[in-house]
């Protein structure tokens, strides 16, 4: 058993990536990204009413299980070639790094209202950005 949380992490992805190998289960072999995707609101579901019990046991197991949905979606994706978990973990890390800029960066926000103002400005200037590397040039007559 893992000690630590990332080697919590690393098993449970690890234990995705067997499930859909060639050893694995046959269920989860059959499944792809789209289908284990369908699972995650029902997890996800079931953990917000494990939350709004407040029952540490049941909070505990259905974030769990809400983690592994998203690694087997992680681990299909992988397989079908439109995801690199690694590139996920990274792009999510920087992300939230830049969002956060007021502890991060050079902005300031003293309260939740200004940190959620600002999040809004960040995230609208990445997909501004994202939009403008989108654009195709079309060609010249």
């Amino acid at each position: 058993m893992p000690e630590s949380e990332g080697e919590g992490f690393i098993a449970i992805l690890n234990l995705v990536r067997y499930l859909r190998g060639p050893q694995g289960c046959p269920w989860d072999r059959k499944q792809t990204a789209a289908n284990f995707a369908g699972y995650v609101r029902e997890e996800a579901l079931e953990l917000i009413e494990a939350l709004k019990t407040g029952d540490a046991e049941c909070i505990s197991e259905e974030w769990g299980d809400t983690l592994f949905t998203l690694l087997a979606v992680a681990a299909a994706a992988e397989q079908e070639g439109v995801l690199e978990v690694g590139d996920a973990l990274r792009g999510a890390h920087e992300k939230l790094i830049r969002r956060h800029a007021h502890i991060f960066g050079a902005r300031e926000a003293e309260t939740p209202e200004e940190v959620a103002e600002m999040w809004s400005a960040i995230k609208a200037e990445e997909k501004g950005r994202r939009r403008a590397k989108k654009r195709v040039e079309l060609p010249r007559d």
